[in-house]
């Protein structure tokens, strides 16, 4: 049984995917979960707090898994398994995620509120890059990477190229996730493994 709370995630998650995160409002997310606008204030801060919940509750959840599971694979499986499976959660969740947060960028009072939000959650995009640059580094460590490995650069190539062909995705066919990702993650590894 679903509860108020996600109803509001749900209907949430459909008008920021139709409008926007700026061009959406809590009227509308309101009348699409069949609620008052006040019911919305009762489980959300803001229109931010809402947006928060449908990336962390609606969008795709591999990333967190993932990245969470890093620690315990250091030095256990192979790298480029690992960086493959890393790249394919990272494209799939700004896929997902992209369209919803792209009007972010065009109402600087919504970008800052949401920053905000991230900053009291301590939560953002560099949370899955320092993340991967730790597995990096612990691997490099390990001696699976070249001593004079990037970890943090490398972390950013590779979550750099999975928002990359998020965005392009919007406008060409992408072709195979699985093919992208190892693709990606051999061109990398050429140039750190020893």
């Amino acid at each position: 049984m679903s509860t108020t709370r996600d109803r509001i995630v749900s209907a949430a998650a459909g008008v920021i995917r139709d409008r926007g995160l700026a061009r959406a409002t809590t009227k509308e997310i309101a009348l699409a979960a069949g609620l008052s606008e006040a019911a919305l204030y009762k489980h959300f801060r803001d229109k931010t707090d809402i947006f928060l919940a449908v990336l962390g509750e609606r969008g795709p959840t591999t990333l967190v898994a993932v990245l969470g599971g890093l620690p315990g694979r250091v030095g256990a499986e192979p790298v480029a398994d690992v960086l493959r499976e890393v790249v394919l959660a990272a494209a799939d969740f700004y896929e997902h995620g992209f369209p919803m947060a792209a009007s972010l960028f065009s109402d600087p009072a919504l970008f800052a509120a949401h920053l905000g939000r991230l900053r009291e959650r301590n939560s953002g995009p560099q949370v899955p890059l320092a993340a991967l640059a730790g597995y990096l580094e612990a691997e490099r460590r390990l001696g699976r990477l070249r001593a004079d490995a990037d970890p943090d650069a490398a972390a950013a190539m590779l979550l750099g190229a999975a928002f990359q062909r998020a965005f392009l995705g919007n406008f060409t066919e992408t072709g195979d996730p699985a093919d992208f990702a190892g693709t990606v993650v051999a061109t990398l590894l050429a140039g750190l493994e020893g």
